[in-house]
């Protein structure tokens, strides 16, 4: 199989809320070490796109599930890039692998200490809101481009794409092959949709995936048009809002 070797640059935006996108980024960091590849974590929320008539803002709140988690990665951002690919991995693994609960801000101090990071990070992320400035500005690119949800890429030439969406990210000449499809993908300004219906098996298939986030998160999921749009709300497992 032929891939091309010329570096390239994508933007990834995710939650670390949201299942898919964690497996997304599982599979290209799997392309990463195959090829000359560039990732910049950018932010999203699904509490803010989701956000109820009523509600607080997420940056309004001390502690807001997927935006804190957020401002402790945009903290980490500051210093080095690759600190917030070190902090989704870890925080992402311990919501969607094992069920834990990276939200809660003591769990969150413990895996900042695996990683060989200061745990007081949370409490200096909880009081600097030009934090919040920096994932907004991040949340409305998405929205602008006309994105949604979560996993948003956008590449080098402005191209955005959603997804791909997995729940068994494929790895070596796999990831690869499915690279070379996103990224031909990302070369025509005008192919909006290719999308694989949904099943009974898939469905089941989808469930059993997200079986540790749904041990682990503390928020109910709100499904709108844009979930039921590719088929995640269907049975009440997306998780595309935290409020």
């Amino acid at each position: 199989m032929q891939t091309s070797k010329e570096p390239i640059t994508v933007d990834f935006h995710f939650d670390i809320l949201c299942p898919f996108a964690y497996l997304t980024s599982r599979w290209i960091r799997n392309v990463r070490d195959q090829r000359p590849l560039t990732i910049n974590w950018r932010f999203f929320s699904l509490e803010e796109v989701n956000l109820e008539p009523g509600k607080k803002h997420p940056w309004e709140r001390t502690w807001s599930y997927g935006w804190s988690m957020l401002r402790i990665a945009a903290l980490l951002r500051r210093e080095d890039a690759a600190l917030v690919d070190r902090w989704y991995a870890r925080a992402g693994s311990a919501l969607h692998e094992a069920g834990q609960k990276p939200h809660d801000p003591s769990v969150a101090r413990g895996l900042l200490e695996e990683i060989g990071l200061d745990p007081a990070l949370v409490d200096l992320s909880m009081s600097d809101p030009s934090l919040d400035d920096e994932i907004r500005a991040d949340h409305e690119r998405v929205l602008t481009a006309g994105g949604f949800g979560v996993p948003t890429l956008i590449f080098e030439n402005g191209h955005t794409l959603f997804g791909p969406v997995l729940i068994d990210p494929p790895s070596g000449e796999e990831a690869l092959e499915l690279w070379n499809m996103v990224e031909t993908a990302s070369r025509y300004p005008n192919f909006f949709e290719l999308q694989q219906p949904k099943g009974p098996s898939q469905m089941q298939a989808i469930t059993k995936a997200l079986e540790p986030y749904l041990t682990g998160r503390d928020w109910k999921s709100i499904n709108r048009g844009a979930e039921v749009r590719f088929g995640e709300g269907a049975n009440g497992v997306c998780p595309k809002c935290a409020s």
